[in-house]
């Protein structure tokens, strides 16, 4: 099941996940610095007029709310990277079963079952998953990349 462990480095069935894993935990990282740096960044005490003023306060409230999703969303990433290491990755927490391989590949941070996560959200316990699909994920909106 889990191979052996090399320092960080996982082998055996998960490692592919695991990569998976680490470089999305990376690209969540750099997000994160870039959305602390525009939310942290000196505004002048002054502004020539007061729509500027409450734009660029509006920008940096968005940013933080950005940086607070980006969290939590790297929170569920090194939860997963903790799974493989632990050898529980791939198991629903609810049911104790495997999980699908094709939901796993989907949604690597995954820790439940497809008919787990249904019974979960039909029951009113589970909200949707905070997490993008993996591709979109980390990545920077024109409307962002526009404002660097």
């Amino acid at each position: 099941m889990l191979g052996v462990k090399r320092g960080l480095e996982v082998t055996g069935k998960w490692r592919s996940a695991f990569r998976r894993l680490k470089d999305l935990r990376e690209e969540l990282l750099q997000r994160q610095s870039y959305l602390s740096r525009a939310a942290l960044e000196e505004q002048p005490n002054f502004s020539t007029h007061m729509a500027d003023a409450g734009t660029d306060q509006y920008d940096r409230d968005f940013a933080l709310g950005l940086l607070s999703s980006e969290q939590d969303a790297l929170y569920q990433v090194e939860q997963a990277m903790d799974r493989v290491r632990n050898g529980t990755y791939g198991i629903c927490e609810l049911t104790g079963k495997r999980i699908e391989a094709g939901r796993l590949e989907a949604i690597p941070w995954t820790r439940f079952s497809l008919a787990a996560e249904a019974q979960l959200e039909k029951a009113g316990l589970r909200r949707r998953a905070r997490l993008g699909d993996r591709q979109t994920v980390g990545r920077i909106t024109p409307e962002e990349e526009s404002a660097e």
